[in-house]
């Protein structure tokens, strides 16, 4: 019988065939959102509305949105877990949990739900977690920018005078930096929490019911980084300091070569197509790839045995639009060789038929 399930099958959105796969899909996806079509290979609406989906997935700033098609019927399991009762369902999911759904075809109130549940907010990036460590979310946030300004407020809204200062000066400088703000976030500012039992700290009598809590104090950033006021800058996970500090810098000359230089975008392209002899850029990465093209090509390039770097395109979108025009290549994933393009899945598959892509490969390892 022959296999239905391909006309699930879709460019850019994984058709996921198993459990397990899910829920590490999931999994994966973390915190981002997850839009699952529970759909039925003889349903034409699901076809219709996996085109939809198909054309949300290449939109650049839905780049950070897991999209996938699940055969409601073959995966009974999960489509019972979801009360799946006709196809085309659509599933929202957030950190494993249901969010949202949408039953039947429209393809106006999917795009407006994959929009309204894939916004960002700056309280999803900056709350912690009950099992976050304080510590670890503060290592994060200092280096998840080269340049990463903790203030008050933000570059555009500043609150404070120092911190309006610091942002000119920045921005003077031509610097390009991130910034955070203390004031919307007591934690980092000053780490005050308290937690039940079996940590130091001092004991209180909770004469409603006599048990015992320990209240535990920090001290946020300040202690974590032994500087006492705001603002705070960061330039590569290491404090140069306050105001005074940058001040200072700025006068010397230090702190613009201190700052990150920003490359010229063929320049760095260039660098990353050559930073290997065979370089594969791709959706997701070879343990979870994000699309079923980016899938196939790996299971290709680790038949052939070829050893490969490769570069998440989902992780850096100037890299991702850059690239296309660079190479002249619309889609991915694309394969260089020795910083020649070689191509896409399906110049791939047809190099492994002839066995070209052997013989390419064991020249790219002598050279």
């Amino acid at each position: 019988m022959a296999d239905t399930t391909n006309n699930l099958s879709s460019s850019s959105v994984e058709l996921i065939k198993d459990q397990s796969r899910f829920d590490k899909v999931v999994q994966d996806a973390g915190n981002h959102l997850v839009v699952v079509h529970f759909a039925a290979s003889w349903a034409e609406q699901c076809q219709q509305m996996g085109e939809v989906l198909n054309e949300l997935s290449k939109d650049p700033k839905f780049s950070h949105v897991t999209f996938i098609t699940v055969d409601a019927e073959s995966l009974a399991e999960v489509s019972y877990k979801y009360e799946i009762v006709a196809a085309p369902t659509f599933i929202f999911l957030k950190a494993g949990n249901k969010i949202d759904r949408l039953d039947g075809a429209n393809a106006a109130e999917l795009t407006a739900k994959v929009t309204k549940h894939s916004l960002i907010l700056v309280e999803d990036l900056t709350k912690s977690t009950a099992k976050q460590d304080l510590n670890e979310r503060l290592k994060q946030l200092i280096n998840s920018a080269p340049v990463m300004l903790f203030m008050k407020g933000s570059p555009a809204l500043p609150k404070c005078g120092f911190s309006r200062q610091i942002t000119q000066i920045l921005n003077e400088q031509g610097i390009k930096y991130s910034a955070f703000d203390i004031l919307e976030d007591d934690d980092v500012r000053q780490g005050k929490y308290a937690t039940k039992f079996k940590q130091q700290g001092i004991l209180q009598k909770n004469s409603a019911n006599t048990r015992y809590q320990v209240l535990v104090e920090t001290k946020g950033l300040k202690s974590f980084s032994n500087w006492p006021t705001y603002p705070q800058l960061y330039i590569k996970g290491e404090l140069i300091g306050g105001l005074d500090v940058v001040k200072e810098m700025v006068e010397s000359g230090e702190l613009k070569d201190l700052a990150p230089k920003e490359e010229d975008l063929n320049t760095r392209l260039k660098k990353l197509i050559n930073q290997s002899p065979v370089v594969l850029f791709m959706k997701g990465s070879p343990s979870t790839p994000r699309c079923g093209f980016s899938k196939t090509i790996v299971g290709i390039l680790d038949e052939v045995g070829v050893p490969y770097t490769t570069l998440d395109i989902l992780s850096d979108d100037e890299v991702r639009q850059g690239l296309k025009v660079y190479s002249n290549w619309p889609t991915y994933p694309q394969v260089y060789v020795k910083g020649e393009l070689i191509g896409g899945l399906d110049v791939i598959k047809e190099m492994k038929e002839s066995g070209e892509l052997a013989s390419v490969v064991l020249k790219s390892e002598q050279a």
